[in-house]
């Protein structure tokens, strides 16, 4: 039994692919370098100088850009001596007026709901870990960061402001406003945000304030 016991102890010293779930022993590559799994090619772990502060850092930034993204005019069109702003809400209420409710709720929860949120929780864990507060909800908050990964999709309504634009530029001139300049800022900010994320730094950092909470209390 003893030595049953000590094949257990040492079979969690594994980790599983979140892709294939292949048990390997925990990756730790040195800062630049990449560990991916050799089943499936997934990336599982990439290092960075400072994630925690650039990710605070960035944090901040995406959330002060977040405001006037969304609320200063993003492009002007002049037409008969009538001008006309937009501001990114614009396409999201045209949508729903145009009957499209279900493709307005979609875009507005893709380029407006989760962007914000994606930023909050990326705010609120990164300023505990740089502050070294414990939290008893940051395992939850950083699942939830890390499965909005995959809906911010700010760069596909960029897309599309684009091309509304080529299309309105044949028919009256058009004038850009700081909407647009914040707006293309935050898809910048967040992009980093996403690919400098060292989340199996995070996932230990919390792990060590949820043990120095425990011992505290």
């Amino acid at each position: 039994m003893p030595h049953l016991s000590t094949k257990v102890m040492n079979s969690t010293n594994f980790d599983a692919c979140p892709e294939c779930d292949l048990l390997l022993k925990p990756a730790q590559p040195k800062i630049g370098e990449k560990a991916h799994c050799p089943r499936c090619g997934l990336l599982l772990s990439r290092p960075h100088k400072q994630s925690v502060e650039r990710t605070f850092a960035l944090s901040i930034a995406g959330f002060i850009l977040f405001f006037p993204a969304n609320f200063l005019p993003m492009v002007g069109i002049t037409v008969l001596g009538n001008v006309n702003t937009g501001l990114l809400m614009s396409g999201v209420l045209a949508l729903f007026n145009d009957g499209m409710v279900a493709v307005a709720i979609v875009v507005f929860l893709a380029s407006v709901l989760f962007p914000l949120v994606h930023i909050s929780l990326s705010l609120l864990i990164s300023g505990h870990l740089y502050f070294n507060r414990p939290n008893r909800n940051l395992a939850m908050w950083m699942r939830w960061m890390l499965h909005l990964d995959e809906w911010v999709m700010l760069e596909v309504y960029l897309l599309g402001i684009i091309v509304a634009c080529v299309k309105l530029m044949a028919i009256a001139p058009l004038k850009f406003g700081w909407g647009l300049y914040a707006f293309i800022a935050l898809i910048i900010i967040t992009t980093m945000l996403t690919s400098g994320l060292d989340s199996g730094l995070f996932w230990q950092r919390i792990e060590q304030l949820r043990k120095k909470d425990n011992h505290e209390c």
